[in-house]
């Protein structure tokens, strides 16, 4: 059975905000995911932030239990009246449905009282007014994105996708959340603890084709044991020009991206009580369990 995901619209919300999660949504769908996902607002038409008016929508559907509801932000200066969303999001509290919210929207979420007591973050130049606005809430600055139970915050407009590919990873897998991950462009998610730098991110801001192929390559494959001389059989060079251009274009050399990678790798499956700590090293590619605190350290 398909998952519901409902992307609520109103007149002001961020163009990036609900475009950055629906489209990580559309290609997992054409990755094996199921998913369904909704466009609905408050009335027919809303004129976005961005100038763009957005027509025909459907009205916001009666929230069920297996719902995923994404919030995007806006500007809470007062300027729109979204009391039937506020509304319609305490309904949807009354059920067992996920509610996120990408950036600002998590202001939405504390005008309907879904924040109060829970952990939540927002966008950084906002995080001290959703403090002051909803002084119960817990508000959490710097991180990409925050889960407390069935609500889920993210940060600053892309931070949208980032949390919307560890919902992905959840429901179908670390392979389908890798290979939208790759088909946007986005290298991989970062994880929900992690700050603004990601060593996905800042490794790749070089305009290297064959480099870029093989870091999303060891991305992908975080425990895989190939030596240095059959990387540079994969990327079409030799070892010492594989090496040597790494370098160059990275700041680091070869063993230490994949020990990066595979050490954030391990940051996230050890939050899986299912695995042990020799299976999280075997799954990215060390020796052992003892290789892993020590690099983990």
């Amino acid at each position: 059975m398909k998952r519901r995901v409902i992307i609520v619209l109103f007149d002001g919300c961020e163009l990036l905000d609900f475009g950055g999660p629906g489209q990580a949504l559309h290609e997992a769908s054409l990755h094996g995911g199921e998913f369904e996902t909704i466009y609905a607002a408050p009335q027919p038409s809303v004129l976005i932030e961005q100038g763009l008016r957005i027509s025909d929508l459907p009205p916001l559907p009666e929230p069920r239990d297996s719902d995923w509801i994404i919030v995007p932000g806006y500007t809470p200066d007062g300027k729109h009246d979204h009391g039937k969303i506020v509304e319609w999001l305490r309904r949807a509290a009354t059920t067992e449905a996920l509610i996120a919210s990408v950036c600002t929207g998590t202001f939405l979420l504390g005008q309907a009282g879904l924040i109060d007591g829970k952990q939540v973050t927002t966008h950084w130049k906002r995080v001290t007014e959703l403090q002051a606005r909803f002084p119960r809430a817990k508000v959490i600055g710097d991180r990409l994105f925050v889960r407390d139970g069935r609500i889920v915050s993210s940060a600053g407009i892309a931070a949208g996708i980032d949390m919307m590919l560890a919902l992905i990873e959840e429901e179908n897998g670390p392979a389908v959340a890798s290979d939208v991950a790759r088909e946007m462009v986005v290298y991989l998610r970062r994880d929900a603890s992690h700050r603004q730098e990601s060593v996905y991110l800042d490794y790749q801001t070089h305009l290297s084709p064959s480099l870029h192929r093989l870091q999303q390559w060891l991305i992908a494959n975080p425990g895989s044991t190939e030596s240095v001389a059959e990387l540079a059989e994969m990327a079409n060079m030799s070892t010492r020009h594989l090496s040597r251009l790494f370098r160059k274009a990275t700041g680091i050399g070869i063993h230490d991206f994949r020990t990066r990678l595979r050490v954030e790798r391990a940051r996230v499956l050890v939050n899986d009580p299912s695995l042990t700590l020799e299976a999280i090293a075997t799954a990215c590619g060390f020796a052992g369990a003892r290789q892993l605190r020590r690099q983990y350290r």
